[in-house]
């Protein structure tokens, strides 16, 4: 049975190289996926999904106004049936897309599997992850692991000297250079303005 799945984690945890892998999986077993990619998230280049070790695919680019249902349904009438739909950078999403890939899975019957932040740097949910959060059929955290040690569940925007941001949009493309994954603890020392964070201590998988 097709179900709607969000993998939500931190900043740099591998969300977007668990998804090539899946894409990758599928293809190996002869199934075709439509990979779907945010303008926003423009790091990689419009169309492009790239993960921080290299690894690539082209994917089909969207706008927040965008019906992804009919995009799904114009790339089957293109090339053929689908296998599975891939989205990166799902926090993008607008609750009526999220709305939208649920018709995938419910009316089209294939699945979805979406892979995103959870919160931004302020702590406050992303539009798109609320509501995969609240009508997702399975959710699954992908851990990392901040620079104390422990579970990295939020993420830091920081300036030029490490110094925690507070104000500013919710969206802003950015890397290690500018956000970094830290514990809740931390998160709320750095808040406080409690000392700095080094942009190079990037976090690990757990």
């Amino acid at each position: 049975m097709a179900k709607l799945y969000f993998y939500y984690s931190a900043m740099n945890a591998g969300k977007t190289t668990t998804l090539l892998q899946s894409a990758y999986n599928y293809r190996e077993r002869g199934m075709r996926v439509a990979i779907l990619t945010p303008r926003l998230g423009v790091r990689a280049g419009s169309g492009t999904v790239a993960s921080r070790i290299g690894l690539r695919a082209d994917g089909i680019a969207f706008g927040q106004g965008d019906d992804l249902q009919r995009i799904v349904e114009a790339d089957i009438a293109g090339n053929g049936p689908l296998h599975c739909v891939l989205v990166d950078e799902a926090q993008f999403l607008t609750k009526a897309q999220v709305w939208q890939l649920s018709e995938v899975v419910d009316a089209l019957r294939i699945p979805v599997l979406c892979y995103g932040l959870r919160t931004d740097f302020r702590g406050e949910l992303f539009e798109g992850s609320q509501y995969l959060l609240a009508w997702a059929d399975e959710l699954q955290e992908i851990k990392t692991i901040c620079h104390s040690g422990s579970k990295a569940t939020m993420n830091v925007r920081i300036d030029a000297q490490g110094r925690a941001l507070q104000d500013g949009p919710q969206v802003e493309i950015g890397g290690n250079e500018r956000y970094v994954s830290v514990s809740r603890r931390e998160f709320k020392k750095v808040m406080r303005g409690e000392g700095g964070i080094d942009p190079l201590q990037a976090p690990l998988p757990l």
